[in-house]
């Protein structure tokens, strides 16, 4: 099976980029695409880009790495109660192609946040939303601030 994996931060010291890179340790007999949103980075969506320069190339890579999952694993950041900038573009700029972005794959869907809600305002936006995207939700999970777990990445 291959598992697709992402944080929906751009954060190099992102603890949701490291909570999915814990959670892939316990996936290791798997094929992993671990992607960085850093890799995706395109211009702010505007319908004025679109009409003038039409698709970013990068869209269309994010799209075609969803295609070939088997599985998708995210854990997204929250800033100010929702998606973060980083990973609100490339959504948006991947929606322009189809809505289904992820392709009917199941997804287990999780997020974490230094605020007192462990990233619940974003995951509870994410599962209303995400099934109309295509996301097959099988399961989440919400790391909530002081919780005793050790992650690093390896």
């Amino acid at each position: 099976m291959k598992i697709t994996a992402f944080a929906g931060s751009n954060s190099t010291k992102s603890i949701n980029r490291q909570l999915v890179a814990y959670t892939l340790e316990r996936f290791s007999e798997f094929e992993i695409a671990f992607l960085d949103l850093n890799e995706f980075e395109m211009p702010l969506f505007s319908i004025d880009k679109e009409r003038v320069n039409g698709i970013p190339e990068k869209a269309l890579q994010f799209r075609a790495v969803m295609a070939e999952a088997e599985a998708i694993i995210c854990s997204l950041a929250e800033h100010n109660r929702s998606y973060t900038v980083a990973f609100k573009n490339i959504f948006d700029w991947c929606s322009r192609v189809d809505l289904n972005i992820f392709a009917s794959k199941p997804m287990f869907l999780m997020s974490t946040s230094p605020g007192g809600f462990g990233g619940g305002n974003v995951m509870n936006a994410a599962k209303s939303f995400f099934p109309k995207c295509g996301a097959n939700i099988i399961e989440t999970f919400s790391l909530l601030p002081g919780f005793p777990l050790q992650l690093s990445i390896h």
